[in-house]
């Protein structure tokens, strides 16, 4: 499992000495039995990029805190070495020198979280940090256990049970709720402690277990996976905004909601001010955090991103004012999406980029471009030892989008 962070101010905040009020917070677990573990000095997992591997391999330099100097990094041109182990990645073994190998089977595991905090800089910054804080720790002990608990592909001849049952998904999601209604108290807590006004942030978290991500999430921060070899994105949250609502009520149309004047108003939060009772706080979070979980495959890359990759755009009231204008002319249609963070467009910046740390670059640049209107963070995280997705040509991938756009009657046949 490979992933990376990254973070921006934004320009505009940037030119106004503004600051990031997002979070991002990382827990994995990496253990090993028997073959678990490769043989000291063994790297099975190449740090460079080739066109001919399949899928494409993203090495430890994905990490934001690897120092290792390696082929790509000290500049120097890969070793027979490592292409061999890199054109037998995309299989169960692989090759040092000319000895084959199984591939490791490790129990691994990871908690990822973003918060976008909102109420004013301070108070925004605050209550993002505290919600990360607070849910990686949370989640840390059922996520421990879960892995502790998967003793399959180790050969351990152990009584069913012995270690107690694993989670399953409905448990996980629970936990998943549970940490958030935490954050929301601790957060409360603060305010009224301090006597603050207000401190509110959005949430998403990834908790990815063995071949299976368990989510959740509140506010508009949001949760994608992208599929390589079906070259395909679910947009795995649905923003718990009014823009959104109203475009589910048919009162606008998805170009309107790209660049909607009140665009950056959300209905649910985590949060609350000096005010705000611990008991309204845990009632609020557990009615409006959603969950779910969803399969993954070797193939997937999963984002995490706060709104400032979608909302990007300092020019969004006169798109919005020359589409209305234009009573919804498809042609001007065309030029606003163009000009906006689409999720195809998201899309394309993934399954273009060599590595993780490359689309992550991009997205910081597209932003930008975009008008970087707002701070962004991003999360990417892929896995070369989950099992492939179906074939393209024989069967499409299961529905994983929460609010899928494809009618019912014309989705195609899958193998689960």
């Amino acid at each position: 499992m490979h992933y990376v962070t990254t973070y921006d101010v934004g320009d505009r905040k940037r030119s106004q000495d503004g600051i990031n009020e997002d979070s991002v917070a990382v827990t994995t677990l990496e253990g090993g039995h028997r073959e678990g573990f490769s043989p000291p000095g063994t790297d099975v997992s190449p740090t460079y990029d080739t066109a001919a591997a399949s899928p494409t391999v993203h090495g430890p330099r994905d990490t934001p805190d690897d120092t290792t100097e390696t082929a790509e990094t000290s500049g120097d041109e890969p070793t027979a070495e490592d292409q061999s182990r890199v054109e037998n990645e995309a299989t169960d073994v692989f090759t040092v020198g000319d000895e084959r190998q199984t591939r490791p089977r490790n129990r691994d595991a990871g908690i990822f979280v973003l918060a976008d905090g909102a109420g004013g800089e301070q108070a925004g910054d605050i209550a993002s940090y505290i919600a990360t804080t607070v849910v990686t720790e949370e989640l840390s002990g059922p996520v421990h256990r879960a892995c502790r608990r998967r003793t399959d592909g180790f050969g351990l001849d152990v009584d069913e049970g012995a270690f107690g049952d694993p989670p399953d998904a409905a448990a996980l999601e629970t936990a998943i709720t549970e940490a958030a209604v935490a954050a929301n108290e601790a957060i409360v807590e603060y305010a009224r402690k301090a006597n603050l006004g207000g401190l509110y942030t959005t949430l998403v978290v990834g908790v990815k277990i063995g071949r299976q991500l368990h989510y959740g999430w509140i506010g508009d921060s949001r949760l994608y996976v992208v599929n390589g070899s079906h070259e395909e994105i679910a947009a795995l949250t649905k923003d718990h905004a009014k823009v959104t609502r109203w475009e589910d009520e048919g009162r606008i149309d998805a170009v309107e909601a790209h660049v909607h004047p009140e665009g950056n108003e959300i209905s649910s939060a985590l949060g609350g001010g000096a005010d705000t009772t611990i008991d309204e706080a845990a009632a609020r979070a557990e009615r409006d955090v959603e969950t779910n979980t969803v399969p993954l495959y070797r193939e997937d890359q999963i984002l995490l991103t706060s709104d400032g990759l979608i909302d990007a755009q300092t020019d969004a009231m006169e798109l919005y004012r020359r589409y209305v204008g234009s009573d919804h002319d498809p042609e001007v249609a065309e030029e606003v999406l163009d000009a906006v963070v689409t999720d195809e467009l998201i899309r394309d910046v993934v399954l273009e980029a060599d590595t993780l740390r490359d689309a992550a670059d991009r997205f910081v640049t597209l932003s930008n471009e975009k008008g970087g209107k707002d701070n962004i963070s991003i999360v990417l995280v892929s896995d070369d030892k989950l099992p492939a997705a179906p074939d393209p040509d024989e069967s499409g991938l299961p529905t994983r989008a929460v609010d899928p756009t494809t009618p019912l009657e014309d989705r195609d046949t899958v193998v689960r």
